[in-house]
């Protein structure tokens, strides 16, 4: 039996266990079965659920609560900061990844080199692609990504973990090479904060669109920012709620920005945070340890069961050659939800999986 095999692993001796365990997690989710899908979006929680249904018919009756959506904002950031080990004044809201790109792109002098990965997601690159003082982009592939830093390097861009691929990026190196070079790093890490601990310090900037593996709505992304690269970047974005007191920022051109990260905050997505304060909550409260060893090791049986190679880096997505589309069409043809990307298919354990859904998925593939 497949249960048989998932043995826990023991803990990182720099990363005690804490927080709630995988079984208490996933007594928050309603189901999942047959949802091998996170990387593309994740299942709202039962209170997300609930506060979100709440919410839409409270507003049904005319009962909107706008100070409640800035609480709930609020306390989305504080559980964001709290996931990636940085200080709430040192996190932006956002909405999308792009935005918070862009921002970070208008900080690179004109010409300067962004070091990036080959095939790495469009809305991380793009407004380098595009950034009006005109940037030069060299692209490599993943694994070669730390010894590709040179001097002439202004910034090193990657995603954590890759979207088309699942592989996931040696950051340690990747930042020891940055600073040996005087580069900055920009991590986008939607595809892992999570499932993955990260750590949002040893990077000049981290963004996170929280709608995947955090299981919040889509529409609530996060910029966390250190102090000294926060000082380089312009208030591309300001409005109302950039301001150090939002609600008497509302008009007039001579508003006092925050000073902190939060002045790169764009307007909040309002309905979206009521789901997502309470996703974030359960994430930042979890063993990210436990969660990180449970959801790696169901990929792992899946990848023995396939016959691909395991990783020196583990990762909760599994990825392979299908070029014709036809082991996603068997997957969804037996109930499964599952992706295709990059004439791969893709599917992806979190916590509200278990060893049945390997047992299924690997059924369907006829393995």
């Amino acid at each position: 039996m497949v249960q048989a095999l998932l043995l826990p692993r023991p803990a990182r001796d720099d990363a005690p266990r804490r927080g709630l365990n995988v079984a208490d997690v996933q007594e928050r989710f309603a189901g999942g079965r047959g949802y091998l899908a996170a990387c593309t979006a994740g299942l709202p929680t039962r209170a997300a659920h609930a506060a979100m249904v709440a919410d839409a018919d409270a507003a049904a009756r005319g009962r909107v609560d706008v100070a409640g959506y800035s609480a709930a904002a609020e306390r989305s950031r504080a559980h964001f900061a709290a996931l990636v080990g940085v200080a709430p004044s040192r996190v932006a809201i956002g909405s999308q990844t792009s935005v918070s790109a862009a921002l970070v792109a208008a900080s690179v002098p004109a010409g300067g080199e962004v070091l990036c990965v080959e095939n790495d997601f469009a809305s991380l690159l793009l407004p380098f692609v595009h950034a009006p003082q005109g940037l030069r982009l060299r692209a490599v592939p993943l694994g070669e990504l730390a010894d590709s830093v040179t001097s002439e390097t202004a910034m090193v861009v990657f995603s954590l973990v890759q979207s088309a691929t699942g592989e996931v990026a040696d950051e340690r190196a990747i930042r020891a090479a940055a600073a040996r070079h005087g580069a900055r790093t920009f991590c986008d890490a939607t595809q892992a904060v999570g499932w993955l601990p990260v750590d949002a310090s040893g990077f000049d900037a981290l963004v996170c669109h929280a709608y995947k593996w955090l299981c919040a709505p889509r529409g609530v992304a996060f910029l966390a920012l250190s102090e000294e690269f926060e000082r380089e970047l312009p208030a591309l974005f300001a409005g109302w709620y950039a301001g150090g007191d939002p609600w008497t920022s509302c008009y007039g051109h001579e508003v006092d920005l925050a000073d902190d990260a939060t002045r790169f905050d764009v307007s909040p997505a309002w309905q979206a945070f009521v789901g997502a304060e309470p996703a974030l909550e359960l994430f930042a409260t979890a063993d990210l340890e436990a969660v990180h060893d449970y959801t790696t090791g169901l990929a792992a049986i899946f990848r023995r069961g396939l016959g691909l190679e395991i990783p020196q880096i583990p990762s909760a997505i599994v990825t392979w050659d299908d070029p014709d589309g036809c082991d996603l069409a068997r997957l969804t043809a037996a109930g499964i939800t599952a992706s295709g990307r990059a004439g791969r298919a893709r599917v992806a354990f979190h916590v509200f999986n278990d060893d049945v859904d390997v047992e299924i998925a690997l059924a369907a593939l006829g393995r």
